[in-house]
C-alpha cells in the first residue's frame, strides 16, 4: 500500500511565508491614501495613479518574472522581486511630487510581481502532487490573505506613532526578511515528456490561440478591478461615507471607535474570511468543475456589492459585506492558476498564469485610477462602483463557455 504524499512541505510553507510578507504590504497602501494627500495637498486621483501604476507594474512584471524563474531559477526570481520591492518602497519615502511616487511605485510593482503569486504559485504547483495541488494552491493563496489580515491594521497602528515615510522604509526591511525562506525553495521541473520536448514559444502559442485561454484571460480582469478598487479605496471610502460608530456597541467595544479604523479593520476582515475562503476554493477545485466554481465566485461578488451600495453604509454592512467579499476575495486564484496547470500542463505554468494576470492587473489599473480620478470629479465612489458590479456579471459569463478538457500536452491536475 503505497502512502499518499504530503499536503504540508517546506516548499509550501516557505512559498506562505513570502506570499504572506509580501501581501501584507500590498494590502496596506489604501490606509496611506488620506495621510500622503493631507500631506502634500494632493487630489485624491493623483495616488490613486500612483497604486494603479503598480498594480499595472505587477501584471506586465509577472509573466516575466515567470519567464525569469523558469529560465535562471525561482530563487533568483525571488531574490530580484524582494531587493526591487525594498528599493521601491524605500525610494518612495523621499517622494515629495504625484510624478516622483508614480514612477516609483512601477518599482514596487515589479516587486510584488516577483515575490506573488505567479512565480510562487508555480513553484508550489511543480512540488505538489497530483492529489494535492489544487489544496495546496489554495492555502498558498490563503497565506496572501493572512498578510492582508495584518496589513492594513500594522498600517494603521505604526502611523499612530511614525509618519507614512517611516512606515515605507519598515516595510522594505519587512520584505527583505522574507528571503529567509529561500533555502526551503526547492521546487522540482515537474513535467511530461511532451512538455519538455515543447519550447516556450510552441506553448504560449497554443494557448493564445485557444478561445479557453482568451476567456480566462478576459475573466479574470474583473476580479483585478474590483480587489485593487477595494483595496485602495475602501478605507478611505469607509471613512468618509459610513456612518457613526455608536459608542456603546458592540463594535466600539471591539476597540473601533473611528471610521477610520473602521477602514483598516474592514481590509483586514476581508483578508481574515478569505483564508476560509481560498483554503475552500482548493479543496472543491479538486472536486467540482472549476470554471463553474469561478462563475458563482463572480455571481456572488456582484450581489454582494450591488447589495451593499443600495443600502445605507453602517459600520455594520461595512464589516458584513467586508466578510461576505472576504470569503470570494482570492477564491479565485487556486481555481485559475489551477485551471491553467490543468490545460497547459506545468512546465511554462508560471509564464501561462503571468499572462493571464496581466489581466487581472489591467483590471486592477482601471479599478484603483478611475477611483481617483471619478472621486474628483463626482465626489464620490458610487459611478466607479457600479462598474465594479458591472464587470463582475461579465466575469460570470465569460467563464461558462471555458473548455476544462486537457489538450494534447497537459500533465496537471
Amino acid at each position: 500500500m503505497t502512502r499518499s504524499a504530503p499536503l504540508m512541505t517546506p516548499v509550501l510553507i516557505a512559498g506562505c511565508f513570502i506570499l504572506m510578507l509580501g501581501f501584507a504590504i500590498r494590502a496596506s497602501f489604501g490606509v496611506f491614501q488620506i495621510p500622503i494627500a493631507e500631506e502634500f495637498g494632493w487630489a485624491r486621483a493623483e495616488f490613486s495613479l500612483a497604486i494603479a501604476i503598480q498594480n499595472l507594474a505587477w501584471g506586465i512584471g509577472q509573466p516575466l518574472f515567470g519567464a525569469v524563474a523558469e529560465r535562471f531559477g525561482d530563487r533568483k526570481a525571488i531574490v530580484a522581486g524582494a531587493l526591487m520591492y525594498a528599493a521601491g518602497l524605500v525610494l518612495s519615502a523621499w517622494a515629495i511630487t504625484p510624478g516622483q511616487m508614480q514612477v516609483l511605485e512601477i518599482l514596487v510593482g515589479f516587486g510584488i510581481a516577483g515575490t506573488g503569486f505567479g512565480v510562487v504559485l508555480a513553484i508550489v504547483g511543480r512540488a505538489a502532487s497530483a492529489e494535492n495541488r489544487s489544496m495546496a494552491l489554495g492555502i498558498a493563496t490563503a497565506a496572501g490573505s493572512a498578510g492582508q489580515v495584518i496589513g492594513a491594521p500594522v498600517a494603521e497602528f505604526l502611523l499612530q506613532s511614525y509618519s507614512w515615510q517611516d512606515v515605507f522604509l519598515i516595510f522594505a526591511v519587512v520584505i527583505l526578511s522574507s528571503l529567509f525562506a529561500l533555502p526551503f525553495i526547492r521546487s522540482p521541473k515537474v513535467a511530461t515528456k511532451a512538455e519538455l520536448e515543447e519550447s516556450m514559444g510552441v506553448v504560449l502559442k497554443r494557448a493564445f490561440k485557444d478561445p479557453s485561454y482568451t476567456l480566462i484571460f478576459l475573466g479574470f480582469f474583473s476580479c483585478g478591478y474590483q480587489l485593487a478598487f477595494i483595496t485602495a479605496h475602501f478605507p478611505a471610502f469607509v471613512t468618509e461615507l459610513c456612518g457613526p460608530i455608536d459608542p456603546g456597541g458592540m463594535i466600539a467595544g471591539m476597540g473601533i471607535t473611528t471610521t477610520s479604523a473602521l477602514g483598516a479593520v474592514s481590509i483586514a476582515t476581508i483578508g481574515l474570511f478569505n483564508i476560509a475562503g481560498t483554503i475552500l476554493a482548493g479543496w472543491l477545485g479538486k472536486r467540482y468543475t472549476k470554471k463553474y466554481l469561478l462563475a458563482g465566485i463572480y455571481t456572488g461578488r456582484t450581489v454582494a456589492a450591488a447589495v451593499f451600495i443600495l443600502l445605507p453604509i453602517t459600520p455594520e454592512s461595512v464589516l458584513i459585506f467586508s466578510a461576505v467579499m472576504g470569503a470570494l476575495w482570492l477564491a479565485t486564484v487556486p481555481l485559475t492558476s489551477g485551471l491553467v496547470a490543468h490545460l497547459y500542463g506545468l512546465r511554462y505554468m508560471g509564464t501561462l498564469y503571468g499572462v493571464v494576470f496581466l489581466s487581472h492587473q489591467i483590471g486592477g489599473f482601471l479599478g484603483v485610477w478611475l477611483g481617483g480620478m471619478m472621486y474628483d470629479i463626482t465626489g464620490g465612489y458610487t459611478l466607479v462602483w457600479w462598474i465594479g458590479v458591472g464587470v463582475g456579471a461579465f466575469s460570470a459569463i465569460v467563464h461558462l463557455p471555458v473548455r476544462e478538457t486537457r489538450g494534447p500536452v497537459a500533465a496537471a491536475a
